[in-house]
This record gives structure tokens, sequence and C-alpha cells, in this order.
């Protein structure tokens, strides 16, 4: 490595400086003005400050972002530009770009339909159900919707309706708009088992969950019994480790599982004390087409429909396929609530599912040739670059937050949120945020403090991850995006953090946007 002598770098920048100021023009740019310094201002990077140097946050890191909606003038930036993991606030930046694309009166239309012939009452070919990517399709979250049980009953209704007692085919449970293996390849393996790590399918049901009832032991660490499985599921089998605990300790079953795979583990313990002596716990349908397809052949069955052949499932990287019988023949359609009721119910209640199907159509409308996540991600990404947004440090894996490896800076966030609140669709995208204090998952925070009312706030928490984004009505009634990303705190301290975090909020409603 080579040095320079101390005097003769001395020199060295002395000549240098001499040629800068006398010898090349001075080149200016135009400068954003930045606010005032104010006092709310400081007092919310001490706040920051503190949050940081607190032995729960020391060895972590605090990153807080706020901006103007209006114009996007950054007001504070506080590690701002650390890429850091967004956990589900990451769901603001998919629901805000399914919005801006597709519009809030979206819909998904799922078909059901059959091939071949239909002659004295007998189908000689195939039954369908043609999946766009519905999220919501069966779920009973949605008032004049139906749900599984009315939506299985409507179809077998319609096959009635067109004169069908016989099928000489096989109910197919038709996913094939998506031909790769759906699930984000950095999603934690023991979560795929679990309800809040479904898998997306092209037809999704019941938000692609089922629920399994325990009957706890007698006594700590006497063995669970599995009961029974809602909706019934004899094709799948489980091997049950689940232990009974103390009264009151809550769900700790994890399931393990894959898309796919019909067997399942069952680990960890379920309280004593329950009602009627029963827990349950939600796990992930590993092929929710071939569900549907099944399930429907079950209702048919009750209906007096004969069908000679089994139910199977096509696309979602399955190998299978399914002669056709040419042209195919729509039975009936389901239309899905509209896209702003959708997104609210992502932000509100965090629906991983809906967020990654929101993704993958999203970037399909704007690519019809996107086919896996990774593609999805690149579209999304384009998407907001071309809006000028700076995506320096945009690590996205997922639509939902779920992986761990993925992340984005705090800048990155309000850059989104501010040029979001520029457009067309933002009403409905503002609307399907959570109030703080109010509702979602931030009803129970900052509950008596000026925050309260007066922010709106997407939560997220994955392990050692506490991350809140929205925006918040400024002192002087300025509309206000933020993002706040604690990564790597001290693990047990989840209510320090909560107490951390209150501050800045209160904090945050105190300052002028002026």
């Amino acid at each position: 490595m080579r040095f320079i002598h101390r005097s003769h770098s001395y020199l060295f920048i002395l000549s240098v400086t001499f040629l800068l100021c006398y010898s090349i023009p001075i080149l200016t740019f135009p400068q954003s003005p930045r606010p005032a310094d104010s006092a709310a201002i400081q007092h919310i990077i001490k706040l920051v400050d503190a949050f940081q140097s607190n032995p729960v946050a020391r060895f972590g890191t605090v990153a807080l972002s706020v901006r103007r909606v209006r114009d996007g003038q950054e007001f504070i930036g506080y590690n701002a530009r650390q890429s850091l993991p967004s956990a589900s606030t990451l769901k603001l930046i998919t629901t805000a770009t399914a919005l801006s694309v597709l519009g809030p009166n979206y819909t998904y239309t799922t078909a059901l339909e059959y091939d071949g012939s239909l002659k004295d009452s007998t189908l000689t070919g195939n039954l369908y159900i043609r999946g766009t990517g519905d999220p919501s399709l069966g779920s009973w979250r949605f008032t004049n919707y139906y749900d599984l049980s009315a939506l299985l009953k409507s179809w077998s209704d319609a096959v009635r309706a067109a004169g069908i007692r016989r099928i000489r085919g096989a109910i197919v449970g038709d996913a094939s708009l998506y031909n790769d293996l759906t699930t984000p390849e950095t999603w934690p393996y023991g979560d795929l088992g679990n309800y809040y790590g479904a898998s997306l399918s092209a037809l999704n049901i019941n938000e692609n969950l089922y629920r399994i009832f325990f009957r706890p032991g007698k006594s700590i660490n006497a063995p669970a019994t599995v009961l029974r499985t809602d909706p019934v599921l004899p094709y799948m089998s489980f091997r049950n480790t689940v232990l009974t605990d103390a009264a009151n300790t809550g769900d700790q079953v994890n399931i393990i599982g894959a898309p796919f795979q019909n067997q399942q583990w069952l680990t960890g313990k379920v309280p004593m004390g329950e009602p009627a002596n029963e827990f349950s716990v939600k796990g992930a349908l590993p092929d929710p087409a071939f569900f549907t397809a099944y399930a429907l052949q079950n209702q048919l069955i009750q209906a007096n429909v004969t069908i000679s052949n089994s139910p199977t499932s096509i696309g979602g990287g399955l190998a299978t396929t399914v002669p056709g019988m040419g042209k195919r023949t729509v039975l009936s359609q389901h239309k899905s609530p509209i896209l702003a009721e959708l997104v609210q119910q992502t932000n509100f209640q965090s629906i991983n599912l809906y967020a990654e199907a929101l993704l993958r159509t999203t970037t399909m409308a704007l690519d019809k040739t996107v086919r896996s996540t990774n593609n999805s991600l690149d579209v999304l990404t384009k998407y907001w670059k071309t809006k000028g947004i700076n995506l320096d440090g945009f690590r996205i894996r997922d639509g939902s937050g779920l992986s761990a490896v993925g992340a984005l800076t705090a800048d990155n966030m309000t850059n989104i949120l501010s040029v979001m609140g520029r457009d067309k669709a933002f009403s409905a995208f503002y609307e399907s945020i959570p109030i703080v204090g109010q509702t979602g998952t931030v009803r129970s925070l900052a509950k008596r403090t000026a925050a309260a009312g007066n922010i709106r706030a997407k939560s997220g928490s994955i392990e050692g991850v506490r991350a809140y984004a929205g925006y918040f009505t400024a002192a002087d009634g300025e509309r206000m995006s933020f993002c706040i990303l604690v990564n790597k705190f001290t693990p047990g301290q989840n209510r320090v953090v909560t107490s951390e975090l209150e501050k800045v909020f209160a904090g945050l409603v105190r300052m002028t946007g002026k």
C-alpha cells in the first residue's frame, strides 16, 4: 500500500483546493427547501435517539422516515436509507400498487365450466372450476357473498339446473393460470403448514385454510388428541405430538407441511380448560384446487349426481394434465367483492394470502408474461421506478412481508406512500389502513395518547422485527407519510418496544408539515 507523507499530502490538498476554486466553474443544482428544524421535530429525533440507545434496541436498528404527502418533502430521515425487514408493512406497497393499476372496482371471476357432450342428462366430459386468483372465494368475511358451504351448493344447483345427473369424467380444480410453484422461495419452511403460510393458488378456496380440533389431556404435558378437521379432509394424514399446557396459554401448535404434501406434522401445545374441552388451530390446505374439486364432488354426490372418476387438480406447478374434450361451456360465474374491499381486509386483518394474490394479479395486468413471484417483484419495482421513485435498498422477496430475507428502507416506503397520496385511487387506499387506537391490528396501540385517531398505520411483526407505516395528520392539518422499522430488538422485550413506539407516535402528531 502506498502512503503520502503528511506534509506532501497537505500541499497536495492546497493545490487541489486552488484549482477547484479558481480554475473550474462551480456547478450548482437546485435544492429542495428543507423544512424548518422545529422543536417538535427535534423532540421526535431525541425520542428515536433514546429508543436506539435503549438496551432493547441498542444492538439493533431503529429507522424513521417522515415525508409531506403533497410534494414528497422529507422532514425526518433517521437511519432511513438502511435496508431492513419490513414485515407486513409491505402489504401497503402491494395493495397500493393493486389499487393504482387495477382500480378500486376491479373484481375476480371464477367460472364453473364443462367440456365434452351433454346428452340425456349425462355429461361425457369433465366439470371444471376455473380460478383466476381470487383470494376471497368461499371466504366468510364478506356480507352478501357465499361462504364455502353456500358456494358449493350454488355450484351443485347450477349443475343440476343444466340437467346433469351423471358425469362420465372428473371434477377438475383448474388452477392452470399459474403454472409455477407460487410459494415465495424465501418463506420459512416452518410457516408453510400454518394458515398464515398458506400458498397462493389460481383457485383459492376458504382462504386456503382448515381448522384442526384437539382434545387437551387432563394434565400438563399429557398428549392432546386430534378430534377432526373442518372442513373434512380424509385424504390428509397427521403425525400428532401435541401436548397439553396450562389453561389460558393460547395456541402454541405448529403445523409442519408444504404445498401438495398431504402428510402433516403437528407439534407444540394446546391449553386445558377450553369450552367443550376442545381447542382448534388453523392450518394451510396443501392443494386448494384439489380440495375445491373434492368438496364439489362430495356436494354433487349428496345431490344425487354420479361421477365416474376421482377428483383432480391442474396447475400450480403440478405435472398433472387432464385430456380436454373440446370447447368449454360456462355453467356459472362467481364474482368477487370489489378490490377496495379485498384491500381493506388485506390491511386490516393482515392476510398474507390476499397480498400474494394481489401481487400476482396486478403484475400480470402490467405484464402478461409474468410467470413467477420473482418476475412479479421485478414488475412491481419497475412500476414505482417509472413514477420517479428512488428504490435503492428495495429488496423485497414477496408481496406480504412474511419473508425474513426481504428488505426495504424507510425512505422507500414513505416515497411510495407519498406518491400514492396523489394517485386517483388514494381515497380507497387510505380507507383501507387501520386507525391507531381504534381499528385493525393497531386498535390497542397508543390508545390514551394524542396519536389515537390521528394516525392510520399498517403494523408488521416477524421474529425480531416491529414495523409500522402509513399516514398521520400533523398539528397544522398537513397529511404526512411515515415509516418506522425496528430490527433485531432484544427478545422478550415487546412491551418496551411498544412503549417506545407510542412515544414516537405521540410526537409525530405534534409536528407541523409546513
